[in-house]
């Protein structure tokens, strides 16, 4: 059923400069988008620090396991994804192909949210934000309706940049600020991609190391802002009761294997360029842990300023309330504070019922304005941009937030692409006569004239499609099919004989166990329970109504 496929001496492949490119290479295609905001929502619905309890397990029994694999994998046969697993067993191609699909469909969308990125990074700046105020009307006798029953944040993202239609099924038109944002990002990509990952090394000391750099400075902003301590305070508090909840567990595994970037053969293209004698299984546990402090670190920083934004709200509230409470008894001017308001409504309501209660104040409860919870694009996009627009110097706040999101996303990117990229080289589906540049532009192009379909008035919807079924189930049964392959058909003895050649070290009883039995033990129950719940929970979509905000979920 399988061949054995010899370790290869050193052949013609391009190299890393050096192991630092590499490891920042799979720590920039691992970090992404969704640790800056996924994993600080997920913390916050499901118990705060309790939730970090599943997360450590998963990413133990899961995560760092399959993680090892992988790149043992692509170090040992030096092949991209196709490759690599035609050379295990012919039967098992179609995981590598797999893995190729699945790149290419999600490098489509991906790139998608990068131009809603630079589309905002373009307006950051404009003073004041136009995010922060609403349009006037055609008439200009008053401000646009759409945006006054919303919000200004909300109008600027569904009317001006997605121009969203009412559902689906109306396509509406091409918005061309989009295209020429997502030429833009095409064209990036291309340059940084050109030559394969002779080009895509160089670029990655900056997308790499950048965010970490942009997350230190909203870090030290965020801290000194009020509220801050009350976000981190409702981040990390740890509610135990919160285990008890299956969804927690699923939760938790899905992040730390989506958050890995397991499964889309970008990793196995990656530590194919390696030289066969390299540790990977220390490169696999470095690699896996500064992705998960990664996602702690980004957690700090955004809910220390979503604590001054529900902060600030709550005192907003408070602000209207004393307002209408000194008009109606006719009180001095500020003989009611924020600090003195619970005892003045205490004294009001008890001595004069009646007219208090008429003045029907709004119910202001800082634990409401910290419960809104939201991840995805309504994070970046609506409520960060939110509090960024309350904050001191505003515009370089924007400015400086989706240089980081573009970073972010660009070396996540790079990792998609190299998984395109890789086979398409080794299979020979093009002509060897084809230089690598004019390859690279070929797939960027084709990418972009198909990616249009995302500018439409309901590309959003679409994104959320290809988000929900390309890059989530497809992957689990990648990633089982993955293990089974390496244990059960080229078998886990002489893969343990390969790694042992190449680490120069036996692989313990921890690697043994979780190969064979948990990691794909654990695949199954998730991939089980993704299936019943979205059986349970088909998606909707459904328009943005000004009096009713429903953002796309893009939360992986």
């Amino acid at each position: 059923l399988s061949a054995t496929p010899e370790i290869p001496k050193e052949d013609g492949r391009p190299k890393w400069d050096n192991k630092f490119q590499y490891i920042l290479s799979c720590i920039g295609f691992a970090v992404g988008l969704g640790n800056v905001w996924r994993f600080p929502y997920l913390c916050q619905i499901h118990g705060g620090g309790a939730f970090l309890i599943p997360y450590f397990i998963a990413l133990l029994f899961e995560g760092i396991p399959l993680l090892h694999l992988e790149l043992a994998l692509g170090q040992c046969l030096r092949k991209g994804s196709i490759g690599a697993w035609n050379t295990i067993s012919p039967y098992l191609g179609g995981v590598g192909v797999g893995s190729w699909v699945v790149s290419v469909l999600v490098s489509l969308y991906y790139n998608t949210v990068l131009t809603w990125v630079m589309w905002y990074f373009i307006n950051s700046f404009q003073e004041p934000l136009p995010w922060s105020v609403c349009p006037l009307n055609e008439n200009r006798t008053g401000f646009n309706e759409e945006c006054y029953e919303s919000t200004a944040v909300n109008y600027f993202w569904y009317r001006k940049t997605l121009n969203i239609t009412p559902d689906i099924t109306e396509s509406g038109t091409l918005q061309w600020w989009l295209i020429l944002c997502l030429a833009t990002c095409w064209a990036i990509v291309y340059l940084c991609t050109i030559r394969g990952i002779e080009t895509t090394g160089k670029a990655i000391y900056v997308t790499a190391i950048f965010p970490y750099l942009v997350l230190t400075i909203f870090l030290i902003q965020g801290l000194s802002l009020p509220g801050a301590t009350d976000g981190l305070a409702y981040l990390f508090t740890p509610n135990l009761n919160t285990l008890k909840n299956p969804r927690v567990w699923l939760d938790a595994a899905t992040q730390i294997f989506f958050s890995l970037s397991l499964a889309f053969g970008g990793l196995i293209a990656f530590s194919s360029y390696n030289p066969p004698k390299n540790d990977c299984e220390k490169d696999a546990v470095t690699v896996a842990i500064v992705n998960s402090m990664t996602s702690l670190y980004a957690s700090i920083p955004v809910f220390s300023i979503l604590g001054f934004k529900a902060t600030t709200a709550y005192w907003d509230c408070l602000d209207r309330n004393i307002i209408s409470i000194i008009n109606e008894f006719d009180l001095p001017e500020e003989s009611i504070m924020r600090e003195n308001y619970t005892s003045w409504i205490g004294f009001l309501n008890s001595s004069y019922p009646e007219k208090f209660a008429g003045l029907k104040l709004k119910s202001c409860n800082l634990q409401e304005f910290l419960d809104q919870s939201v991840s995805g694009t309504g994070l970046a996009f609506i409520i960060f941009t939110q509090a960024i627009i309350l904050m001191p110097g505003s515009q370089a706040w924007a400015i400086l937030f989706f240089i980081m999101l573009f970073s972010l996303g660009l070396s996540s990117m790079f990792g998609n692409i190299e998984g395109v990229f890789t086979p398409l080289l080794e299979l020979q589906v093009v002509s060897k006569s084809i230089p690598k540049e004019l390859l690279s532009g070929i797939i960027c192009l084709i990418s972009f004239l198909i990616a249009l379909c995302f500018t439409l008035g309901s590309g959003s919807y679409w994104i959320d499609i290809f988000d929900r079924y390309a890059g989530s189930l497809p992957l689990l049964v990648i990633a089982f099919f993955e293990v089974i392959g390496v244990v059960y058909v080229y078998k886990i003895k002489r893969f343990s004989k390969d790694v042992k050649w190449m680490t120069g070290r036996k692989l313990n009883l921890y690697w043994q166990i979780t190969w064979r039995f948990i990691s794909p033990l654990l695949l199954l129950i998730v991939f089980m329970a993704f299936v019943i719940l979205q059986i349970q929970k088909p998606p909707s979509y459904t328009a943005w109504n000004p009096k009713y905000v429903c953002s796309p979920i893009f939360s992986e």
